[in-house]
């Protein structure tokens, strides 16, 4: 598809007519309206569901999408039946409410359909990631947010302060990619930086003088990630840093994350626009085009989902760490996440900066995309989401086994609000 942005109405309505007719068709239909939440455990194409499995972080994500959209209808920029989407949404917190938390306050990581707990890996334990609690931090807080709700505030705020706890502690779990001992991964100040903001602007709305504690965390997690994973000479944010100087030529080291350092980037230019850190929008807009430069596939289009620091295939001394066998194994494919965020992010570097660079790499981000990862062969509403190098879908496992509505849904989303609210 080639498509011109000529003015924000198109571009807006463009992605209203997506969201509201093909992805919110597709996700309507897995809602589990007897239990709460939402099923999601399908093949790449959604075509067939293959179990009633709930994982945590997802129906997490799910009261976030879920709870933007009603609020979005609320105001009349969107046309979904808002007495549906809340009978949804109090279904589905309630569910994760009773269900998902363990005597220790963390969440359980996998349910079944009725919140009965399951080990994800079998002897491990049911809390056996943190990012499933960052998940349903983030979704009770925009439903806070939304119906201006303090219980689930509350609640919010409790399973933030749990995490931030845990984070702080040895041992932090982490699956479906443990962090070896002795090395710091990007992804964990990212997610927080996340979380934190949100939830500082929910208990900002609320009058809740707890906001004010949960901002400055939010500039300490923004900060840990422009200072400590940022490589100024290059201009790159790094995904993973090592114990010493050895460890810096390893593959885990040397890798690229392109989509995590797209998304990321958008996170820190929130804050930093809200801050008014013009130095720290800069340096997220460098790095975005590093990210973009790095993983772009000249020759089939497309975001590698890794690479090396200079490009290409990722390379380095290896140690045997699982997460190390994965970017190895699977280093060219294209999977639908990090261009829904390099959609997302382009256009908003293109508002807070001006630079027409960012107009064409938008642009090319939408040929690529929509002429990719949208199903041509069954009328599901979704993308095919996991493709391989040159563009054919491969059945995949990428985290979890699931087709998840989060990536897709949020950056449309944004993108709808972006083009009402700045326009450049």
């Amino acid at each position: 598809m080639d498509f011109e942005w000529k003015d924000k109405t198109d571009l807006g309505n463009f992605y209203k007519d997506l969201l509201q007719n093909n992805f919110f068709r597709f996700w309507n239909e897995a809602v589990d309206r007897q239990n709460g939440g939402v099923f999601n455990c399908y093949n790449n194409a959604g075509t067939e569901l293959v179990s009633k499995n709930k994982y945590t972080w997802s129906q997490g994500r799910f009261v976030w999408i879920w709870s933007r959209l009603y609020s979005l209808s609320r105001s009349g920029t969107l046309s979904l039946d808002l007495n549906a989407l809340q009978a949804d949404l109090e279904k589905a917190v309630g569910f994760l409410e009773k269900k998902v938390f363990m005597p220790n306050g963390n969440c359980v990581f996998l349910t079944d359909e009725k919140g009965n707990w399951i080990e994800s890996i079998q002897g491990k334990g049911y809390d056996t990631s943190f990012y499933a609690d960052c998940f349903v931090a983030l979704g009770f807080s925009e439903y806070a947010r939304v119906f201006k709700d303090r219980h689930y505030a509350d609640l919010a705020f409790r399973v933030y302060r749990q995490t931030t706890d845990r984070i702080h502690r040895k041992g932090l779990r982490s699956e479906p990619y443990p962090i070896p001992e002795g090395y710091k991964f990007h992804s964990v100040p990212m997610i927080m930086l996340n979380v934190s903001e949100e939830l500082a602007l929910t208990l900002g709305l609320l009058d809740d003088e707890r906001h004010e504690e949960v901002e400055r965390e939010s500039c300490d997690y923004m900060r840990e990630v422009m200072e400590d994973f940022y490589n100024e000479a290059e201009g790159r944010i790094v995904e993973v840093v090592g114990p010493g100087p050895a460890s810096r030529n390893e593959v885990l080291c040397r890798h690229v994350n392109p989509g995590h350092a797209i998304e990321d980037m958008w996170f820190v230019m929130s804050l930093a626009k809200r801050k008014k850190r013009p130095d720290y929008i800069g340096r997220a807009a460098t790095a975005v085009k590093s990210a973009i430069e790095a993983g772009w596939d000249t020759e089939f289009g497309g975001l590698f989902r890794f690479t090396d620091a200079t490009g290409g295939q990722p390379k380095g001394a290896k140690t045997g760490d699982p997460y190390e066998t994965l970017i190895l194994d699977t280093w060219d494919s294209k999977l639908w996440w990090p261009h829904s965020e390099m959609l997302y992010t382009t256009l908003l570097s293109y508002a807070l900066t001006k630079d027409r660079e960012f107009a064409s790499l938008y642009n090319m981000a939408h040929e690529y995309v929509f002429n990719t990862f949208p199903d041509k062969e069954n009328d599901t509403g979704e993308w095919v989401q996991i493709r391989d190098r040159i563009g054919n879908p491969i059945e995949k496992v990428v985290a979890l086994p699931v087709k998840d509505p989060y990536h897709i849904m949020r950056n449309i989303i944004l993108i709808i609000e972006l083009l009402e609210q700045i326009w450049l």
